[in-house]
């Protein structure tokens, strides 16, 4: 935790930041969160899942933050909300979250004359904004983020060091990268020519919504014509691969290695589980829930939860997935049954003859 930040405050002020109320001295107060088994008395703790209750014994936090449902069955004082995870969350952002102050072009930037850069901004050691960029208000570039021509960055984002964007990207506002991404680099686009390929131009661009956050080391490549876009709110994890021309939809999550191939339309409020994959020019609706080490090859109807490749439904799946353990069995028992299939062949014909 941050010093500036270790302020004690009381569990009736953190009930009213996340909206719950307090069973217990309203008056108590804390200076941090943390987790049920180390919690000292200074912290607040939290308890989202009633499967770990078994770890508030010996539990040393002044305060635990749980489900309404739970009240009266812990002596501890709580502070009740009825997401307990949501909560946790503001409640840990409130307390590690320095406020944003502006610390302008810093010693050993490099900021083009012909750049835009807004106020309350942070360029900081070894940036370099290109001819034609725009860096909006209230924004941070920590060491080392190249920002491309005619780029633009929006306001109170944050660009963590080694990030690249190149040339004519867009990024919305309040926008999260981590360190190491790369916006816009070339789609992955050559043509056939004879037993050689030819490069084909890179034309178009990347455009990310508001309130996006994209991890470390992902890679989101622009258009080979027009856009590759990531709309509002979609979070991605690390080591993630977005190809050329792709739309990922509102509030999708993409879950670490995950790689969408060219031109493919991922619905809104989908899930990709770990090393999951779609393959190019494929349509996903709206509220698909891919398992880790999926994929899809074909075009997906709206609210599915499936697994495998190729993916199936998530039960099918279960039930082919406990059925492959058998399949050294089964092969037995069918040659068994195929031989004395052929001795009964074997009997018929010889009575015939």
């Amino acid at each position: 935790m941050h010093a500036e930040r270790r302020v004690r405050t009381s569990l009736a002020e953190l009930a009213e930041l996340v909206g719950g109320s307090v069973s217990g001295d309203p008056s108590i107060s804390v200076s941090g969160v943390a987790p049920l088994e180390l919690a000292g008395t200074d912290h607040i703790s939290f308890l989202a899942n009633p499967k770990y209750q078994g770890k508030l014994a010996g539990c040393k936090a002044a305060a635990i933050i749980v489900h309404p449902s739970l009240e009266g069955t812990i002596e501890i004082p709580l502070l009740l909300a009825d997401n307990p995870y949501l909560a946790f969350a503001k409640i840990l952002t409130f307390f590690e979250e320095r406020p944003h102050v502006g610390q302008g072009v810093m010693d050993g930037a490099h900021v083009h004359r012909d750049a835009i850069v807004g106020e309350d901004v942070t360029i900081s050691p070894g940036c370099v904004v290109c001819a034609g960029a725009i860096i909006g208000r209230g924004t941070s570039l920590l060491p080392n983020v190249v920002v491309g021509i005619d780029s633009v960055v929006g306001e109170d984002c944050l660009l963590h060091a080694n990030v690249t964007i190149r040339e004519k990207c867009t990024i919305g506002n309040r926008v999260i990268i981590q360190p190491g991404a790369v916006i816009g680099a070339d789609g992955f686009g050559f043509a056939p020519d004879g037993e050689a390929y030819y490069k084909i131009p890179q034309a178009g661009c990347v455009i990310i919504e508001d309130d996006v956050e994209i991890g470390a080391c992902s890679c989101i490549d622009r258009g080979t014509l027009g856009e590759t876009r990531i709309c509002r709110g979609v979070k991605i994890d690390n080591l993630v691969q977005v190809a050329h021309n792709v739309v990922v939809g509102e509030d999708t999550i993409l879950v670490s290695q995950t790689g969408i191939a060219g031109s493919t339309v991922i619905g809104r409020h989908c899930t990709f589980g770990g090393q999951s994959a779609v393959s190019g020019h494929n349509k996903v609706g709206n509220n698909v829930t891919l398992a880790g080490r999926g994929g899809i090859s074909n075009n997906v109807e709206d609210n599915q939860s499936l697994a495998g490749f190729p993916a199936l439904p998530h039960r099918v799946w279960l039930k082919a997935s406990m059925t492959m353990t058998h399949l050294p069995e089964m092969r037995r028992e069918l040659n068994k049954l195929k031989n004395q299939i052929e001795e009964i062949q074997r009997n018929l014909s010889e009575d015939e003859d």
